[in-house]
């Protein structure tokens, strides 16, 4: 824990220290711009949350001078398997992808902060904890943020970094357009023996739900599933038994590290920008984690506005990131919808339509829009 005491100023105030508020801190070390990152919590979290990093955020941590160092903590996966139940109906490849990395990493989130802390570190920075901010306001010639504690710093942007239910957004007025969709998503790290193997990430269709398995290090798997009602801790039984449901015959759950339940929106920050407070991540946009793309939008915001900060050009970041925002949570929107439909007509037609399509170029756009390649 970082108890030392603020400055009295900076340049960037960055509030939140998740991978995005991370990357972005380590984009302005990088650029040697004087900033401080802020985090209401005395320590990092310790639980997995997102877990896939894909091809286009390793191209930008390998700018970062991070990526080594993440692959060696993760599980490389080259192929998505769309299912429904036992039934195979399309594959999405990663290895062919042009990119220095073709194949998506599966890594718990607290791996990939704990890299960017490391390499943040190793520039001269670090994060000031545990620091609330309580008020955001701004002036013409900069923002005054003022903790919980009733200490303040000043600065010359304040980016909000932290999350659905940013501060720094509320302070900037900014409106977050959307919904919430309607089931809960169960989240479950489980040990388990699985049929389909630690080769692929799995993605089933079916009547109940969405259901993904995918690999993580160290022989765990994660389990994310859309539930009408989930329990706010699921147990080992209730996963056993959703698997049972879902995918009959293909999964012995032995041991769980850790569960979740949350509620999960699609929301697009009206802007990115007022004045001299910015948004990135979570703070910006939020949707579903069916193609485990949020963390990966956020870090690329991170790196994008960092570079926008060093070049002067903090006026084309809006234009540069809302459209990746906004195409990100549509395509998520949509393929949640077709996965956890219970229309027995456009289930039937998805099932004959999607293994046809598999002969067409429709899997290489997939793979390429998931590992957000188009967003270079």
């Amino acid at each position: 824990m970082n108890t030392t005491a603020l400055p009295a100023r900076t340049e960037v105030a960055v509030v939140g220290a998740g991978p995005t508020g991370l990357a972005l801190a380590v984009t302005l070390a990088s650029a040697g711009i004087d900033f401080v990152v802020l985090d209401r919590l005395a320590e990092g979290a310790n639980t997995s949350r997102a877990a896939v990093v894909h091809a286009r955020t390793l191209e930008v941590l390998d700018e970062l001078g991070a990526s080594d160092q993440l692959i060696a903590r993760g599980v490389q996966v080259t192929r998505f398997a769309v299912r429904d139940g036992s039934r195979r109906l399309l594959t999405v490849p990663f290895d062919q992808l042009p990119t220095a990395h073709p194949y998506t990493l599966m890594v718990p989130q607290y791996e990939t902060e704990s890299v960017l802390l490391d390499r943040l570190r190793a520039l001269g920075g670090d994060v000031h904890r545990p620091y609330e901010v309580s008020s955001v306001v701004q002036d013409e010639d900069g923002v005054t943020l003022t903790m919980s504690t009733g200490q303040t710093l000043r600065a010359g942007y304040a980016v909000g970094a932290d999350g659905m239910h940013s501060v720094v957004r509320e302070a900037a007025g900014i409106g977050f357009t959307g919904n919430a969709y309607a089931e809960s998503f169960v989240l479950a790290d489980v040990v388990m023996e699985w049929t389909p193997g630690p080769a692929e990430v799995s993605l089933t269709f079916g009547t109940a739900g969405l259901t993904v398995v995918a690999p993580l290090p160290g022989g765990h798997y994660r389990v994310v599933a859309t539930v009408d009602d989930a329990p706010a801790t699921p147990d080992l039984a209730f996963v056993q038994q959703l698997l049972d449901e879902r995918a009959p015959g293909q999964a012995g759950v032995t041991g769980l590290a850790w569960s979740s339940r949350f509620r999960v929106h699609h929301r697009v920050a009206d802007h990115f920008r007022a004045g001299r407070l910015l948004l990135a991540g979570d703070a910006a946009h939020v949707h579903s984690p069916a193609g485990g793309q949020g963390m990966n939008t956020g870090i690329q915001d991170g790196y994008t506005l960092g570079r926008a900060f060093a070049t002067g050009q903090l006026d084309g970041y809006e234009a540069q990131r809302r459209p990746v925002a906004e195409r990100v949570v549509a395509f998520t929107d949509r393929m949640t919808r077709v996965a956890t439909t219970r229309n027995p007509v456009v289930r039937g037609a998805r099932n004959f339509a999607l293994p046809l399509l598999g002969h067409t170029g429709l899997p290489k756009k997939l793979a390429t829009e998931l590992a957000e390649l188009n967003y270079r």
